[in-house]
């Protein structure tokens, strides 16, 4: 298999941060008590260290499902529930192809549905989920344990955000482990796709340039880099090979928006007497290569589901 410490690398560093990610936006603001445990290295072979730089790069431009969600509703947009894909077409989906590609969907669906509040709709695509996975042989990714939590917590969203992250890390964990890079690679592709398909229909034309959400997509013009290179190193898996097309075509659209940063420049804070470093980001995105982006982006999701 190719590149595998890389790819369990991703693994690990997503888990940690996802955690971290967890506990900051649930805790409280006040002093850490305790200092963090460190960590001691003897000895690192310089490949590995290549990796690590290499999936800390991925982390950082590539949102897990439930991060993308909560992208989209930071930015304000509204809960549409005719974006998501229909629970019904479960039955659909029976090769293997299939069935990663709507895990990853029906991942992002269930995150997007967690963050709103829409009860009935979390259940449902946590059944889905799991149909998926049950498929894989993803055993015990999803099990009628996680369903039962779900279920009883299902007006927590604390708890739900935490089942809805451990199945998504549970569900790529077991797929490594036992010798599946190509399967996790395309969940992962899937659930990126939807991310990125929710946040671009939710752009109303008429608030294009005062929308959040624009800066969010536009963000994701690393991110299909990341993609490209995920795939390309599962170029093995015959399912691959029609991805990486589409996902060239997808770039090529994201070449066109130019992106320019300014000096960083340090501002003192009176109030706080800190120092902040400031860039201003601008981008050449129009309204045209903005549709044109969106189309693409639901033809690609449109072969996924369909």
């Amino acid at each position: 298999m190719k590149n595998r410490p890389f790819s369990k690398l991703v693994f690990v560093i997503v888990i940690a941060i996802v955690g971290a990610f967890t506990l900051n936006s649930c805790g409280s603001k006040g002093k850490q008590e305790a200092a963090a445990p460190s960590l001691e290295i003897t000895e690192i072979d310089e490949s590995v260290l290549q990796d690590v730089k290499t999936a800390e790069r991925i982390f950082y431009s590539l949102p897990s499902p439930l991060e993308s969600a909560m992208l989209i509703k930071s930015a304000g947009a509204r809960f549409d529930a005719d974006f998501l894909n229909s629970t019904d077409a479960v039955s659909r989906y029976s090769t293997n192809r299939d069935m990663a590609l709507n895990l990853g969907i029906y991942t992002c669906d269930l995150s997007f549905s967690s963050l709103y509040d829409q009860t009935q709709l979390v259940i449902e695509y946590m059944s889905a989920a799991k149909k998926m996975a049950d498929g894989l042989g993803i055993l015990d990714a999803i099990n009628e344990e996680t369903i039962n939590r779900l279920e009883e917590n299902v007006n927590n969203r604390e708890v739900i955000m935490d089942i809805v992250s451990e199945t998504f890390l549970n569900s790529n964990s077991y797929l490594e482990e036992n010798e599946q890079p190509a399967i996790a690679s395309i969940v992962l592709v899937g659930a990126w796709v939807e991310g990125l398909y929710i946040a671009t229909q939710l752009v109303d034309a008429e608030e294009f340039d005062s929308n959040k959400l624009v800066g969010r997509i536009i963000d994701q013009k690393l991110s299909v880099g990341i993609m490209l290179k995920l795939l390309e190193d599962n170029n093995d898996h015959p399912a691959v090979g029609p991805m990486i097309d589409q996902m060239n075509e997808l770039k090529a659209v994201f070449d066109k928006i130019k992106i320019s940063t300014t000096k960083i420049t340090p501002e003192i804070d009176e109030e706080t007497n800190t120092t902040v470093l400031r860039s201003e980001v601008t981008t050449d995105l129009t309204f045209e290569v903005f549709v044109e982006l969106g189309e693409k982006v639901a033809e690609i999701r449109n072969s996924y589901v369909n």
